[in-house]
């Protein structure tokens, strides 16, 4: 289900949903056809360094599977741990997968999978200046992100948590402070791990959520996909219609219709 008066418009492109799903660590390809069909994602992120480039049988049927699902893809380059690594795949990728959308991922430490922040703005200007659309994976340190605005980027993706913990956001101060001063598509991407938490974060006035493994690797990734998708939609839809003001104080709900009469001999 897509909410058609409502899309995510990213570089003057415009997407139904504001769910974005990742392929990886699925139980099977059967399973990931299945979650998709369910999600209904605006795009579906591939790596081509874990794909590989050079055609097999397995990565043959990847791609068979991706063109079957007609979702339009967003290649990453994940894993990559330098600027050069970066650009070659990106280009690499842009062939691969015709298409000019690239999800920069530039890591700077593998225990978190932190991005390296010090080199993370540099490479988008290159991407930016080589025809890329890119859509950067960073922390959710304002500086950065504003510094990766100026150098071009029309969206940004700021983490909740470090990859594949399922935290949820963990410095809600700073991501409600993000939002607050950014006025270009923020996307949510990493860290979840509950429909709660995209929900939060949509209610925050995040634009989209961009998943993997909170639903790859659930009893039910089908079922977990709609979950999500149900959650990101609810969570926009509340942003748009205004939450209450919290109060200190409890307020009555019921309202008084007249008032007792009390009869006394």
């Amino acid at each position: 289900m897509s909410n058609t008066s409502d899309p995510l418009t990213l570089y003057g492109e415009t997407f139904q949903s504001r769910l974005l799903l990742g392929t990886s660590r699925y139980p099977s390809p059967a399973v990931l056809e299945g979650a998709v069909q369910r999600a209904q994602p605006a795009m579906l992120t591939a790596s081509l360094r874990r794909q590989g480039a050079v055609p097999h049988e397995s990565s043959n049927r990847f791609w068979e599977l991706l063109k079957k699902l007609n979702v339009p893809v967003l290649p990453n380059t994940a894993g990559c741990h330098s600027v050069q690594e970066v650009i070659t795949t990106a280009q690499m990728a842009r062939e691969v997968f015709e298409t000019s959308w690239i999800k920069l991922e530039l890591i700077g430490d593998d225990y978190t999978l932190q991005p390296d922040t010090l080199n993370l703005v540099q490479t988008a200007e290159r991407l930016i200046r080589d025809g890329f659309k890119v859509l950067p994976y960073c922390t959710e340190d304002l500086v950065l992100c504003q510094r990766l605005v100026d150098a071009g980027c029309q969206a940004v993706m700021p983490w909740a948590a470090p990859i594949g913990t399922g935290k949820g956001p963990v410095n809600p101060y700073a991501m409600r402070m993000l939002r607050e001063r950014l006025e270009v598509p923020l996307i949510v991407d990493a860290g979840l791990g509950r429909p709660s938490h995209a929900c939060t974060v949509m209610e925050w006035g995040y634009d989209a959520v961009l998943l993997n493994t909170a639903v790859a690797l659930a009893q039910d990734p089908v079922a977990m996909a709609g979950a999500f998708a149900d959650a990101t939609r609810a969570g926009r839809a509340a942003r748009q219609s205004g939450a209450m003001t919290e109060q200190d104080a409890a307020q009555p709900s019921t309202p008084l219709l007249g008032t007792p009469f009390w009869h006394h001999e």
